[in-house]
């Protein structure tokens, strides 16, 4: 292999004249401590080549570090048999080159498509790929276009067999396929764009049936749009999809619909371009190869603009998909927030918190400054936390992800933690091990670190088991910030955290209250070691959960990480006035205590089973679809087993021989949905009614038309007006 470097004298000839003589001149001549070093070009740049998407083959170059290709120097040349589209190639880094003039160039690696056809009887794909590029540090060196044959097998299935691509798609053109023939792009893949406002639109494919959409291989930009760019697409919850090119990925079936913001000011504006490039695939048949699509989209209403060929637009969402978050404005949103912390305060979830706090305020009892000082700390942990959700809110949703309310408990190692956290805080009451300032010290000052860090924590803890609860007032307010700009959503979030600890800032902060206080005594020692066993309770009710998630192994492994982790605790008391060696046992014991809860993390989800009770139909978009066309009302009922309200309904109201008796009544089908483990069905029903977790409940009436939302909280007179409506029939009156 020879390699060149460049010289002064190149610049004053053509590109190719240039590469010419610095090859022939100056090669023979160039010292070897200046090669010393350099890669061989196969390995400075690594092809690999993959057929396994019929009618496109998929080239890689992976770039090692100071080195770079050329985007102009790229070259593809059929074999016999192969007839090749045109590459697509994607931007460079734009510069200007001594030799070659404006280039563009890749580092680190580059991916491109060839699209192909194959004359018939054609067995291997054969093409010639020849590239060039430079080592970039001083000296430069550049090598001279490298070319590589390319062998490939071809993929099995339908498209593999009888006519190209091009020719199938041209004969389906102007007639509707035979059953398992592709379709035509434009009718596989029909896209369309709305404004749903002047900074934001909505994008909608529809496929039909056996057909899907990449997320990952969509890219979307505004062309001419001046100062205007796109934000991230807000993806709903997809399939996964093991694909034999990109591995685990995330696709969709039938239609999708996608929101997308447009950033700047749109001021004066009628109408923006769209250019949306993506990729899909016919079920168990061919993959297309990219399409491109370019869409003018009317800033100044509502109605769709369609692509080529595309069926009239569906129904928007139903309009009482919004029943549960009317358009309020951001102090709507504030108040409700303040107001949905303010009775999260009295939900069972924050029972055990409480008690904490109850005990806290207590020891603090003798001092306004003590009681003061508790709150504040607390109220920075409760605050802390709110705005950590936020920010997590807002980088997934960037990331093109959901995340509803309490849906971390859908981890089972996060359940499994929690539960040994509750286990922790009760030994802590119980007297097993003591952290931070004791009860019996009630005059000492509580303004030494350990003392704000344990209330802070509180406040931490009190979020953290929050989250199972969804309270009167909070579904509008969470729907809001879930979906409004990023500083009106953390100012939501941190309402709704004022309102929790609202009133231990009361109490501290009004004296009149804090009379109403019993004196501290004795007495409160007894209390801390009462109010541990909820603390116990909630542990019991998070194991249950996991069993739920995971089965027995995940609580044999959580039983073994609780013992492990008491076992520790009590050492940890011992250890105080021991030597190194006492300490480096409790390291030891620490570390035995997270390898259960290690293990717990890697335990696959159980086989799925019919588990709903008898009369209670199993939910599914299909069966729902099913009931709805046969004329049948349906309640439906979206769950999970950490979800205390929805617990709290389902006793009050759902489990109870009345509410079987109103189904009886009406004809209704109870419908159920178990959003207790990561479920992508049932996250897209909750995101097409703007839900931001469960309890969701949705009645649909049996003449058709738009199901009908309920609030969180049920009562039974609720649930019978809306199933008997639903029915059509009259609605008994009562005495």
């Amino acid at each position: 292999m020879r390699l060149i470097r460049p010289g002064r004298l190149a610049a004053r000839f053509s590109a190719l004249l240039g590469l010419c003589l610095t090859l022939l001149v100056i090669a023979p001549a160039m010292a070897q401590d200046d090669l010393d070093g350099l890669l061989p070009v196969t390995e400075a740049y690594k092809l690999s080549a993959d057929a396994s998407t019929p009618g496109v083959v998929k080239l890689h170059w992976t770039i090692a570090p100071d080195y770079y290709l050329y985007r102009g120097r790229m070259k593809f040349k059929a074999g016999e048999g192969v007839t090749l589209g045109e590459a697509q190639l994607p931007d460079g880094e734009k510069h200007h080159d001594e030799y070659l003039g404006d280039v563009e160039t890749y580092h680190h690696g580059i991916d491109a498509t060839v699209p192909y056809t194959l004359a018939s009887g054609a067995t291997r794909l054969k093409l010639t790929v020849q590239y060039q590029g430079c080592h970039e540090v001083d000296p430069k060196i550049c090598y001279p276009p490298h070319t590589e044959q390319l062998d490939l097998a071809l993929p099995t299935g339908p498209a593999q067999a009888g006519p190209s691509l091009g020719a199938a798609l041209g004969k389906l053109g102007s007639s509707r396929a035979g059953e398992g023939a592709a379709l035509p792009a434009e009718q596989a893949f029909q896209f369309e764009a709305l404004a749903k406002d002047r900074q934001h639109l909505l994008l909608r494919w529809n496929m039909p049936k056996g057909y899907y959409l990449y997320r990952d291989q969509t890219t979307l930009r505004l062309k001419d749009a001046g100062d205007l760019t796109l934000g991230e697409p807000a993806w709903p919850a997809g399939v996964a999809h093991d694909d034999a090119h990109f591995g685990q990925t995330t696709v969709f079936f039938d239609q999708v619909e996608l929101p997308v913001a447009i950033h700047g000011d749109t001021t004066g504006r009628q109408s923006v371009t769209l250019e949306a490039s993506f990729q899909g695939c016919q079920d168990g048949g061919l993959c297309y190869p990219v399409m491109t699509r370019t869409l003018t989209v009317d800033l100044g209403g509502a109605a769709p603009v369609v692509g080529p060929s595309a069926a009239p637009a569906p129904e928007t969402p139903p309009a009482s998909a919004t029943s549960r978050s009317p358009r309020i404005g951001l102090l709507s949103a504030l108040l409700l927030a303040l107001a949905g912390g303010l009775v999260l305060n009295l939900m069972p979830c924050v029972l055990p918190v409480l008690a904490i706090k109850a005990v806290g305020l207590l020891e603090s009892g003798e001092s306004h400054a003590r009681a003061r000082a508790h709150a504040l700390s607390y109220s920075a942990g409760v605050l802390s936390s709110f705005a950590l959700i936020g920010i997590v809110i807002l980088v997934l949703r960037s990331a093109g992800q959901a995340m509803g309310w309490g849906a971390q408990l859908q981890q089972p190692l996060v359940v499994g933690v929690l539960a040994c956290v509750m286990v922790a805080v009760g030994l802590s009451m119980s007297g097993v091990v003591q952290f931070g300032a004791s009860l019996g010290n009630v005059g000492q000052s509580l303004a030494s670190r350990s003392g704000h860090a344990g209330h802070f924590f509180t406040g931490v803890l009190a979020v953290v088991v929050a989250s199972p609860c969804t309270a009167p007032f909070m579904g509008s307010a969470l729907v809001y910030a879930f979906a409004a700009p990023m500083l009106y959503a953390l100012l939501v979030l941190l309402m709704l955290g004022v309102g929790l600890a609202l009133p231990f800032l009361l109490v501290a902060f009004v004296p009149a209250l804090a009379r109403l206080l019993p004196r501290p005594g004795a007495w409160m020692e007894t209390l801390k070691q009462v109010l541990a066993f909820p603390m116990y309770l909630t542990a019991a009710w998070l194991v249950w959960v996991l069993a739920h998630q995971r089965g027995a192994d995940a609580v044999g492994l959580v039983l073994v990480a609780a013992v492990m982790l008491a076992a520790t605790l009590w050492w940890f008391e011992r250890s105080r006035t021991r030597g190194v060696a006492s300490k480096l046992a409790v390291a030891v014991l620490a570390v035995l205590t997270a390898l259960p809860l290690y293990q717990l993390g890697q335990l696959p989800p159980p086989a799925q089973t019919a588990t709903v009770a008898e009369g209670v139909v199993a939910f599914s978009p299909e069966k729902l679809a099913e009931l709805r066309k046969a004329g049948v009302p349906v309640f439906v009922d979206m769950t999970a087993d950490w979800c205390v309200t929805c617990k709290a309904n389902e006793h009050a109201v759902l489990d109870t021989e009345a509410f079987r008796e109103l189904l009886r009544k009406t004809g209704a089908v109870y419908m159920k949905g178990d959003w207790t483990d990561v479920n992508p069905t049932i996250a897209a029903f909750l995101q097409q009614y703007n839900s931001p977790g469960v309890p969701l409940y949705v009645v649909f009436p049996k003449g058709g038309g738009e199901g009908h939302m309920l609030p969180t909280v049920l009562t039974s007179s609720m649930v019978e007006e809306a199933l008997t409506k639903a029915a059509g029939t009259p609605v008994a009156s009562n005495p």
